[in-house]
């Protein structure tokens, strides 16, 4: 049965994003009020690293540790070390609070390329890594993953994210490709698929035995056709809100729900809705997502 959860970063709780950040508490409080029943990890240190505390805080709710984005650099070989490092740390508070089905995502460092930064939603070939590039990326992710298992006993997800080395469905089939299936999955973001070049439904077919976990994010087409046309970069398009409300946007929530039964997917589907100006309180956004999910039958 598909479960339903949200994410810190939809209460603004994200790397590099300036504003109020809500307290652990309240962003817990928050999420199993609107009607969610698992949260991610969030960025380290965000909710507590002691694990009594943080099984306490989750319990009191009802609420499953699913998953935590670590940002890394597969494309540096000299920082696999130390993002393996983080990975580790993450993988082995989650196990012991969440379970040995928790998983790692690794999100490669997103924006720190101007070239990928500048051109997401738009990027071609000729921007992409070099074969020698694949293969430091790809060993980078296999021996991450690798250290996560035999050091928490976790598995990890890959985030195609627009605004890095891997947004497209090509770039994505591509590494998936070069990487160990037993061990590295994919986290599958309908919204970041369509805002980089590709079909949602077509999506899941196309990586079902990769697909571990599951980020529901809509794309709003004209404000994507104006990125297009106005050549504005990753974070423009995002401020511009690219990724809507669930339902206000151009993907196909419940071809993707049958999609997803039709593969035979039994995780998690995680709301992960970024925080625009205009859409009120991320509570009150968190209930339009919740209540839009349950009106297809999640």
């Amino acid at each position: 049965m598909l479960r339903v959860a949200n994410a810190p970063c939809s209460w603004g709780v994200i790397e590099n994003v300036e504003g109020e950040r809500y307290d652990y508490v309240r962003v817990l409080n928050e999420i199993a009020a609107t009607g969610y029943v698992g949260t991610e990890l969030g960025d380290w240190g965000f909710m507590p690293t002691d694990p009594a505390k943080l099984t306490d805080a989750l319990a009191a709710r009802q609420l499953k540790l699913l998953a935590s984005w670590v940002s890394v650099y597969l494309h540096d070989a000299r920082k696999h070390q130390q993002s393996g490092d983080d990975c580790v740390r993450a993988a082995k508070l989650m196990a012991a609070v969440g379970g040995s089905d928790c998983f790692v995502v690794l999100g490669n460092d997103p924006y720190a390329d101007p070239i990928r930064a500048k051109n997401a939603g738009r990027i071609t070939p000729a921007m992409g890594m070099s074969a020698e590039q694949w293969k430091v990326f790809a060993k980078g992710a296999d021996a991450i993953a690798r250290r996560v298992m035999d050091e928490a006993g976790l598995r990890t997800v890959f985030h195609h994210h627009i605004g890095t080395w891997v947004e497209t469905p090509a770039e994505t089939q591509r590494l998936m490709e070069m990487t160990n299936p037993d061990i590295v999955g994919l986290v599958f973001d309908t919204g970041h698929f369509r805002f980089g070049g590709g079909d949602e439904v077509q999506g899941v077919h196309q990586f079902a035995s990769r697909i571990w976990h599951v980020h529901f994010k809509d794309q709003q087409p004209d404000i994507a056709r104006q990125s297009r046309e106005q050549l504005w970069d990753g974070l423009q398009s995002v401020g511009h809100g690219v990724f809507c409300e669930l339902g206000k946007g151009s993907v196909n929530f419940p071809a993707v729900l049958e999609a997803l039964r039709s593969i035979q997917y039994d995780g998690w589907i995680v709301v992960e809705q970024d925080v625009l100006p205009g859409m009120g309180t991320p509570k009150e956004s968190a209930q339009r997502n919740r209540d839009y999910l349950t009106s297809i039958g999640l």
